[in-house]
């Protein structure tokens, strides 16, 4: 299929072409990315949230009740659930979506689970590319749930509008605990399974560390929402504070200025993939690598001195320095 092709179709909605567009962009298929420079003009309208924190809390739960939330007032949804990676085939190891069986004939709903394939932040690399699909087969909100890796999570805040930092009465000392990197990326925390005990010193524990943190956004009062996402407690209060955030962010430069810091996200991961690809294609059938990894392993040379020498094959002006081994003595000396 070409690619002018495969992307009309996907903003068509036409959710199997979607579908093998994300596989294509999962696998760094050269002609996904042909087909994202096209999707990539008038993207960027949607709505996108992003549910993280720690395992065990309740987010796909609550991702399923916000989905019908958000269907029964007309939007159409994009879920991307972010899972563990297998160690044997790197796909998506938990598969979220049976969670939100109750939404998978629903025309208005697209889901999909991926594979963190090992890398950090509790994001997959390829989670910007597919909530441009999503935007692109026009559904109106996109939500990404993260993996449940606790601080690793932070990069979420980097690529979504609002951010739902989801936690638990039974957590107790751990929310005292919890650093201040993880508490900042909450534009809403959400109290979850509030039926369990402990809600009201986990709601004071909460207020306080809020209390001494650094606003994450100037102008604007993170509010704490308890929900009982298992029986439909508390989403009408958590739907009234996503579209407050909604709306503080256009009002005034808000909006532009996280277009910019996703632009800035988006561009370093590219550049990171595209010079990862052309050095280990440069490498590929040369055995360089191999030779380079048998002299670390054998203490014939540091990994930093490895890693310069490699990238001076590719990059004209890399970093290379010549420092010399301590025990080495200089020529004549």
């Amino acid at each position: 299929m070409e690619a002018k092709e495969w992307a009309l179709k996907v903003r068509r909605g036409d959710r199997k072409a979607a579908s093998k567009l994300i596989s294509a962009i999962e696998n760094k298929e050269k002609i996904a990315r042909n087909v994202l420079k096209l999707l990539f003009y008038g993207t960027g309208k949607a709505v996108s949230l992003g549910i993280t924190g720690p395992a065990g809390v309740g987010k796909s739960c609550l991702v399923s009740c916000l989905i019908t939330a958000f269907r029964k007032k007309g939007k159409t949804v994009g879920v991307i659930a972010v899972d563990p990676s297998s160690p044997f085939t790197g796909g998506a190891f938990l598969g979220d979506r049976v969670r939100m069986m109750s939404h998978t004939r629903d025309d208005g709903v697209y889901m999909r689970s991926m594979a963190t394939r090992g890398y950090l932040g509790g994001l997959a690399r390829s989670t910007l590319d597919t909530m441009r699909v999503l935007e692109a087969m026009g559904k109106q909100v996109v939500m990404v749930e993260t993996v449940g890796t606790g601080q690793d999570e932070i990069e979420i805040a980097q690529i979504v509008q609002t951010c739902l930092l989801v936690l638990t009465p039974d957590m107790g000392d751990d929310i005292q605990a919890m650093k201040s990197g993880i508490m900042e990326i909450g534009n809403i925390i959400v109290l979850n399974k509030t039926d369990l005990p402990g809600k009201e010193k986990a709601l004071l524990d909460l207020e306080t560390a809020l209390r001494f943190r650094s606003p994450a956004e100037e102008g604007w009062s993170t509010p704490i929402v308890s929900t009982s996402a298992s029986k439909g407690e508390g989403i009408e209060e958590l739907m009234n504070e996503i579209e407050k955030h909604q709306a503080y962010l256009r009002t005034g430069e808000g909006l532009s200025k996280f277009a910019f810091k996703r632009a800035e996200k988006e561009g370093a991961v590219l550049l990171k993939d595209e010079i990862e690809r052309a050095i280990f294609h440069g490498l590929k059938g040369t055995g360089l690598r191999r030779r380079y990894l048998e002299k670390i392993a054998g203490g014939e040379i540091d990994p930093y001195s490895a890693v310069e020498e490699v990238l001076s094959r590719f990059i004209k002006d890399s970093p290379q320095e010549s420092i010399r081994p301590l025990n080495q003595k200089k020529a004549g000396g």
